[in-house]
């Protein structure tokens, strides 16, 4: 009997399915220093634990996207170790903050399958749990993927398509518990621009852009406990090119992001993402926001921007051709919730 196994198709998913995913990862300030080697994040309030503390903190928390990407980690042996690519998400929310010492482990029920019309792939669709050592959900998502079927020949399963939220309501965002922006440094976090300096319809080009190389991102991926082939195994794509991770895309925009949203401290929900085009090395990406709705929350000194954030190969502002169809150069179209000093 053999030992090893070559993970999930297509055809191994049903509806209902509850997948208790393997291995449990202690984090600590190792994979913050890592993240921040890899991209250029520098939020204050996961830079600093004084910062963190004058804002009513116990300490600085791990960055949000660590967490995410670490519960995403956990799920690719089981989702997407065979996938021809991630689609999309909905429905995310950050519940609790994650600390330096924590112990995340990741849940995800099947609760959609489709079958493509070729025949070889579907798409599953999966809402996925970060748990903490307490059991404590410290964030949940939706989540889609393509995937590869292990017998082309094999009859398609009932198609299952979930009924998902457009958007995360705003009064549905989680603060986390004691934040606080009444006194909020603004020197110190780097830019002056408050909540009510923004308004919806405004876009903003953050300028900066990173190169991305080879090994960065396959040491990324390793980081999160990533084991999709597809990041690593030049020979699973026709053209013999390892494909980038699509958080690694997310990590790169988001902290691109700093210059002009430096005070944009938390996500507080991701309302959707797309990931356009695939991304390889050798691409320089870029960021560009636009603020799409802004909303008040009971935490002292503290509102909600919601945000587009697009990664892009190309110019500012581009996103869709005149038949709705994302252009070649964008890679990422992601839609979240950020918490900003009022």
């Amino acid at each position: 009997m053999s030992k090893t196994g070559a993970g999930r198709f297509f055809e191994d998913y049903s509806p209902g399915e509850v997948i208790s995913h393997a291995v449990p990862r202690t984090l600590s300030g190792g994979e913050r220093a890592l993240y921040h080697a890899l991209y250029p994040a520098r939020g204050a309030l996961h830079s600093s634990d004084e910062f963190a503390r004058a804002c009513g903190l116990q300490a600085s928390p791990m960055d949000d996207l660590i967490a995410f990407h670490t519960v995403f980690g956990k799920t690719v042996p089981d989702i997407s170790l065979n996938a021809v690519a991630n689609l999309g998400y909905a429905e995310g929310r950050f519940l609790t903050p994650v600390w330096p010492g924590d112990t995340l482990r990741a849940e995800s029920q099947v609760i959609g399958v489709r079958q493509n019309s070729n025949g070889r792939s579907g798409v599953v669709w999966v809402r996925t749990r970060g748990l903490n050592q307490h059991g404590v959900v410290v964030l949940e998502y939706v989540r889609w993927v393509m995937v590869r079927k292990r017998d082309p020949d094999a009859p398609a399963p009932e198609t299952v398509v979930p009924d998902l939220a457009g958007a995360v309501a705003a009064k549905d965002i989680v603060v986390p518990a004691g934040l606080d922006f009444g006194d909020y440094d603004f020197a110190r976090a780097g830019e002056a621009h408050r909540w009510g300096d923004y308004a919806v319809g405004e876009r903003i080009d953050h300028v900066d852009g990173v190169t991305v190389e080879e090994a960065e991102h396959m040491l990324a991926t390793r980081l999160w406990q990533n084991t999709a082939k597809v990041h690593f195994d030049a020979s699973q794509r026709p053209d013999g090119r390892r494909l980038i991770y699509g958080g690694h895309v997310i990590s790169l925009a988001r902290a691109l992001s700093f210059n002009g949203l430096a005070n944009a401290q938390v996500i507080a929900a991701i309302n959707g993402g797309a990931h356009a085009n695939p991304c390889f090395a050798g691409d320089t990406v870029r960021a560009w926001s636009e603020v799409l709705d802004r909303a008040d929350t009971d935490a002292p000194g503290v509102g909600a921007l919601r945000l587009r954030l697009v990664a892009t190969r190309g110019a500012p502002f581009a996103l869709r051709d005149g038949d709705g169809k994302y252009l070649p150069e964008v890679l990422l179209d992601f839609d979240y919730w950020a918490l900003v000093p009022r």
